[in-house]
């Protein structure tokens, strides 16, 4: 892996909840390819929830692309009684982090890498964010209403029980530390390089408008990051988690949601193509 070399043919591509606990899942994952030598690939969460099959993803992606870029999903982050790594909350995405550092794979706890071929130069900004149930129900006013709801209508993230945010006494305040430290590194990189941010969960509401259940919002994201796109100097917003692929462009800047998801949400219709979503060059209709 080079983090910072000239790729003159490559592509920066984006890819997330590939959850290979799937069979069919772990199929795919098995034929990804790069096109070029000089392919880098964002992975934006959700890989899979045991380890070993977080582990085995990663390792595969990093054999088949020039650099991959990983981020923390909520599957990653739980803690499934089958597990063989016992960890919770801070502790499993420390050891996720040296799993990734092992491998070869760079993380949010790492120098932000530059990409120098088409596109480019950007620099690549791996987040973890989490999220602080601030996208609320509409007409709710406080989490524990909004909770309240998603457990009326039986609308409730498994986050709830196997999201550890230990030492922290919340998720929502591990979010917040996770947002006040990512800003202030966001702060001090040059302005005049584009960025691409990469979070795992949404920056802004606005995609959870889509959703099927409305009441699920609450898991994906935080308002604090609602001006992110416009304060820094971004390029490009990749991200993941709603399983509701699209691309879209939010007060000029482009978001790209690049979730593959379950195989109920993608076997009817087949598989999304491109699979791998160019972040960098654009897509012309993009």
């Amino acid at each position: 892996m080079i983090s910072n070399g000239v790729a003159p043919d490559g592509k920066l591509l984006g890819i997330s909840d590939v959850h290979v606990g799937n069979p069919e899942n772990r199929e795919v994952v098995e034929g990804l390819r790069a096109e070029s030598d000089n392919d880098w690939l964002i992975v934006a969460g959700d890989v899979a929830e045991l380890i070993d099959e977080i582990e085995w993803g990663l390792r595969v992606l990093r054999d088949r692309f020039h650099t991959v870029i990983w981020v923390p999903g909520n599957h990653e982050l739980w803690t499934p009684p089958q597990d063989s790594v016992p960890l919770r909350g801070q502790a499993r995405y420390h050891h996720l982090v040296g799993l990734c550092r092992e491998l070869g794979v760079i993380t949010p706890e790492d120098p932000y890498p530059i990409w120098q071929g088409p596109g480019g130069p950007a620099r690549i900004a791996p987040l973890f964010l989490l999220y602080d149930y601030t996208f609320r129900v509409d007409g709710t006013h406080t989490k524990e209403q909004s909770l309240a709801y998603a457990h009326q209508t039986g609308v409730v993230c498994t986050d709830e029980v196997l999201l550890h945010a230990d030492p922290y006494p919340s998720r929502e305040a591990w979010c917040q530390a996770r947002v006040a430290e990512t800003e202030r590194r966001l702060v001090t990189c040059d302005q005049g390089m584009p960025l691409v941010l990469v979070n795992h969960w949404p920056l802004i509401r606005e995609p959870t408008r889509k959703l099927r259940y409305p009441e699920f919002a609450q898991w994906c994201g935080t308002q604090l990051t609602a001006d992110w796109h416009r304060r820094f100097n971004v390029a490009a917003v990749v991200y993941g988690h709603l399983h509701i692929r699209r691309s879209a462009v939010h007060d000029g800047v482009r978001f790209e949601e690049v979730s593959l998801g379950y195989p109920r949400e993608w076997t009817p219709r087949g598989l999304p193509c491109p699979l791998l979503r160019p972040i960098l060059p654009a897509l012309e209709a993009a």
